[in-house]
């Protein structure tokens, strides 16, 4: 594909992602949306775009943490390329980039949560490596 860009979405420009974030996630108002990211970008929280021509058609957010049992690791969240455009090797692509940026600046692994009913993405992210490790629960309050 022609004329494609990955790059950090300035945190000003955050709200830029809803119309991509509202594909995966209907449920939540997009007022709350709103506060959430904004909020979570005060937080070790960063986003990546993949854009063609300057349009914004892919996203990848990328938490920042420390853990025990694999050191520093970057979690893709809130995965997600506009249909359009699907099935053209941007997904991959778009963890490649998310790779490089890692391991150049010091982190040593990835890992990432992926809906139980997303089958199509297990395929993907297996094929990109990634190894079942457990089960992730949420209880709100």
């Amino acid at each position: 594909m022609q004329n494609i860009e990955i790059k950090l979405i300035n945190p000003e420009n955050i709200l830029s992602i809803l119309p991509l974030l509202r594909v995966i996630n209907k449920i939540t108002s997009e007022d709350i949306l709103k506060q959430r990211l904004l909020e979570m970008t005060t937080q070790n929280y960063k986003c990546v775009g993949v854009y063609l021509n300057d349009e914004l058609i892919g996203i990848s957010g990328l938490w920042f943490l420390t853990r025990h049992y694999c050191g520093r690791t970057i979690e893709p969240d809130h995965v997600v390329i506009n249909s359009k455009h699907r099935n053209k090797g941007l997904g991959k692509i778009l963890f490649e980039w998310i790779y490089n940026y890692a391991q150049s600046i010091g982190y040593e692994a990835t890992e990432l949560n992926t809906y139980i009913k997303n089958e199509k993405s297990h395929r993907f992210y297996e094929n990109e490596g990634y190894k079942k490790l457990g089960f992730h629960y949420l209880k709100k309050f």
